[in-house]
């Protein structure tokens, strides 16, 4: 059956790249892996340097493209900034992908400015989420300010010099009052987030608004077998139940006085609960949106990759 995505087995994809030195030092690559994340040199070399180098030929094409466009309408504006999209469940690694883009494309030549923001700070706060009753659907699309988010995205999108997100912290659980994080005209923008995929709503007037990824000039879906991504999700689970959650602040305190057995219980119940049906209900059905995609194996190494042809 035809398919819109050529598939390549990571050494053809590898193949793929020219003598680009792309590196990152093993501090650096330290910085940037999430927990339980063994993305090595090797990855960088063979996975990374051909997806920086077609992020390169889409962002050239895409600048000459909106350029004569604006010839043509007669328009004198700046060239606004390459949005990027880097979506996939919880504990598959795309916040390790979207920094490791950050850090590799902002080495490219002419060093432009990356900047990368989650979605964590669009949820709505705790307080709302109440009112609502959906904490429990926290990373649900519901529990989202879309409305803000894609204003956010459009008016970056529109050249705005300055606009702002709210900050979310995985520390409190909460977005943080009166915090907010910048984005100041950067010439890429990486839109990370577990439903920045998610097709527009239809409204009640039977009209399709506008969607977040609508102002994507690439995305990248990360994926993995459900049964690894959960085991994947357990480990930092427990992880993070013998060191960030011992912070007297942490708002899973409590978690870090179970025992390991109750925790791996709570982490299966968060997940069969929450985590699993959002992944199967929301986001694993926006994933042939995306222009490229990555495979991972049981391992968490990167082992195919799916790019659109059309």
């Amino acid at each position: 059956m035809p398919s819109p995505f050529v598939t390549l087995t990571r050494p053809a994809w590898a193949a793929l790249a020219d003598a680009t030195e792309i590196d990152l030092d093993e501090a650096t690559l330290a910085r940037l892996r999430g927990i339980g994340d063994p993305t090595s040199a090797l990855d960088i070399e063979e996975v990374y340097r051909p997806l920086c180098q077609l992020l390169h030929l889409h962002m050239v094409n895409t600048g000459a493209l909106y350029a004569q466009a604006n010839d043509f309408l007669g328009l004198d504006v700046c060239r606004t900034p390459f949005v990027i999209g880097v979506a996939g469940s919880v504990a598959v690694g795309k916040s390790t992908v979207s920094r490791l883009l950050q850090e590799l494309l902002s080495r490219a030549p002419g060093e432009p400015k990356v900047d990368l923001v989650t979605t964590d700070g669009f949820l709505y706060p705790n307080a709302e989420l109440e009112r609502r009753g959906i904490l429990d659907r926290k990373g649900f699309p519901e529990s989202f300010n879309r409305k803000a988010l894609l204003q956010f995205v459009m008016d970056v999108k529109s050249g705005e010099p300055r606009v702002v997100a709210p900050v979310y912290s995985h520390m409190v659980y909460d977005i943080v009052p009166g915090e907010e994080i910048a984005v100041e005209r950067p010439d890429i923008l990486i839109v990370e987030g577990l439903n920045v995929l998610q097709p527009a709503r239809v409204e009640a007037d039977g009209r399709q608004g506008l969607t977040v990824s609508d102002f994507f000039d690439f995305s990248v879906f990360v994926e993995a077998d459900e049964r690894h991504i959960k085991g994947w999700f357990l480990s930092r689970f427990l992880e993070l139940r013998r060191t960030a959650f011992q912070d007297t602040r942490s708002f899973f305190r409590s978690y870090a006085e179970l025992s390991e057995a109750d925790a791996v219980a709570i982490g299966n119940n968060v997940w069969d609960t929450i985590n699993g049906p959002n992944l199967r209900e929301n986001i694993a059905p926006t994933r042939d949106r995306a222009t490229a995609i990555l495979t991972k194996g049981p391992d968490h190494s990167i082992d195919s990759i799916h790019i659109r042809k059309v």
